[in-house]
């Protein structure tokens, strides 16, 4: 039997803030900030790579029915692979969860939440911001906390989403449906037999291009 650690009991002002994707060789870095209502069901809720994709399948949507009806609230945000490229991948996580801060403020009703001078919880060990101070960063945050387990759920559904629909349709001959760009052998064969596209972070893959005699 699995034995997960003991949460720390939530409370109403935390926002988490996590994301997905950051050592993919492939596409784009996700990142979702969430909170969750006072007496908000959190069964199931944890790490999200403790999680089967189904499991994360039924407690994303679960999450994203209380946001459309606004009781929970989430923001996603997206940086780009030629964000990663151009800034670096720490950078790139910083300014993607910026975006699903900023979205999810940007809902009706964030304000109250405002109001009550709540506490954004990163996982990690590392968050800048000259926007919000009222931070923490928690290393294994998404096995302790609710909120950033949420987050973690989300980044991660909505990037796989986004690599099953969309990348695997653009370029079939990768495989993104299986491995939704991480570096698993059959991605790295892959590369050797086709090359990169343009959803490859350039960095991230240059030491398996020079097994192909690329620069």
């Amino acid at each position: 039997m699995v034995k997960y650690p003991r949460k720390i009991p939530a409370h109403t002002e935390e926002i988490g803030c996590d994301e997905a994707g950051r050592g993919c060789l492939a596409g784009p870095l996700v990142a979702a900030a969430v909170y969750l209502p006072e007496g908000f069901d959190t069964a199931g809720i944890r790490d999200s790579k403790l999680l089967t994709a189904r499991q994360r399948e039924r407690i994303f949507e679960r999450i994203m029915a209380a946001s459309a009806s606004g009781q929970a609230l989430v923001g996603v945000g997206i940086a780009s692979v030629e964000m990663i490229d151009k800034i670096n991948v720490l950078q790139a996580t910083m300014r993607a969860m910026h975006f699903a801060l900023h979205e999810l403020q940007m809902q009706s009703a964030a304000a109250a939440l405002g109001a009550k001078g709540h506490k954004i919880l990163v996982d990690g060990n590392y968050f800048h911001s000259s926007e919000y101070t009222n931070f923490t960063t928690i290393v294994r945050g998404d096995e302790l906390h609710d909120c950033i387990a949420a987050a973690s759920i989300v980044a991660k559904v909505t990037r796989d989403h986004w690599m099953r629909d969309v990348a695997d349709r653009d370029f079939p001959h990768y495989g993104f449906k299986q491995h939704k760009g991480y570096a698993t052998k059959q991605h790295r064969e892959a590369i050797l037999r086709h090359g990169t596209c343009v959803l490859h972070r350039s960095l991230f893959v240059r030491n398996i291009l020079a097994q192909r005699g690329e620069q």
